[in-house]
């Protein structure tokens, strides 16, 4: 499993350090979105990606961030669940501001052709329906989470990859960022927590993003994609009794709680040397019916409820954003960018062009 547990000790401990002026909260919600999962049939698949059509404008209204903006969901979809309706109904959400399509990919036994070409059809398939952005040369750029985070073939029993060499692919096929992790407790995880890192050393090996460089003001990386964690902790349970693992999974059986918000923002997830912007990244299977009717009803409430907590304009400024638009942010954070993370949103990479026809 690594020892990630002592990484985070070490972290909180860096963690404490003083910031002048407001601090401004990124928050990305990072969905698994899996319209099929447990071999679900197509008319449940279409009922689930219809619940969240009708249901999240409806939540999301009642909420905005330090610029007005509501909630931004990042659909991660699975290439292999693709049906035209599922990514036609969260395109009607693209366009009316509320989140962005990314990818997300299950997959075993692959070796680096047959993992190309599944997405290369993926990356086409999606695009017709206005998703994913552009390079300036007009080439696909985009976002990833691994399926069953197998990232780079790391699961100890080698199952649902076969790729050591998955991110020089990954990045040759115009992916910009990974935010599969964290994954704790399973064996997945690596030692790097709560960073925001480059992936360094023989980026052909297995599991390499083991190996990181945290991301500073001053330098990055054109040849590689950038790893972008969420939050991983100790905290106490609810009854604060025990201890429990803080991995920034949202639940139906474990919604947010102010309590745990405010675990997610204490970790103090930044690029070195721009402590003021805080990167939130946590992760959720929203289309479980369960999980999706927390996300879409109160637990959505008392997640987005407690966020506002931290727009008071004064310590602390709220930013909804994409994860386009967190890897934007954090990337005019390595290129010395100050003030409002606002203003780069769209820093280097453009929205998609379902998110144009708003």
């Amino acid at each position: 499993m690594g020892d990630y547990l002592g990484h985070l000790a070490r972290r909180a401990l860096a963690n404490r350090a003083a910031i002048d002026g407001p601090r401004h909260v990124l928050f990305a919600m990072c969905d698994h979105y899996e319209p099929l999962w447990a071999g679900a049939d197509d008319a449940t698949g279409h009922a689930r990606v219809d619940a969240w059509a009708a249901g999240y404008p409806k939540m999301a209204a009642e909420f905005r961030d330090s610029h007005g903006r509501p909630p931004r969901h990042g659909w991660f979809f699975p290439g292999e669940e693709y049906r035209p309706r599922f990514l036609d109904q969260l395109a009607t959400l693209v366009r009316g501001g509320f989140g962005e399509l990314e990818v997300h990919l299950h997959h075993d036994a692959d070796t680096v052709e047959t993992l190309r070409a599944k997405f290369t059809e993926h990356l086409a398939t999606f695009a017709k329906h206005g998703h994913l952005s552009r390079d300036a040369n007009g080439r696909y750029a985009w976002a990833f989470i691994h399926g069953n985070w197998s990232l780079a073939n790391s699961r100890p029993d080698g199952r649902w990859c076969g790729v050591d060499a998955e991110l020089p692919l990954l990045h040759e096929l115009g992916c910009y960022a990974d935010l599969t992790f964290p994954s704790a407790p399973d064996g997945c995880q690596p030692n790097q927590v709560n960073k925001i890192y480059w992936p360094v050393g023989n980026l052909n090996q297995r599991k390499c993003f083991e190996h990181g460089e945290q991301a500073r003001v001053g330098r990055s990386y054109d040849d590689r994609l950038l790893m972008i964690t969420g939050p991983l902790a100790l905290a106490r349970k609810a009854s604060g009794a025990r201890v429990r693992l803080e991995n920034g999974a949202v639940t139906g059986d474990d919604p947010a709680t102010p309590a745990r918000v405010k675990s997610w923002i204490d970790q103090g997830i930044h690029v070195v040397g721009r402590p003021e912007w805080i990167f939130v990244k946590v992760h959720t299977h929203g289309a479980i019916e369960k999980t999706a009717q927390s996300l879409l009803g109160d637990g959505g409430r008392v997640l987005h409820h407690s966020l506002q907590r931290y727009n008071d304009g004064h310590n602390y400024r709220l930013h909804y954003v994409t994860a386009r638009e967190m890897f934007n942010i954090a990337r005019a954070a390595m290129d010395g960018k100050t003030g409002d993370p606002a203003d780069y949103y769209n820093y280097l990479v453009a929205p998609p062009p379902a998110a144009k026809t708003k």
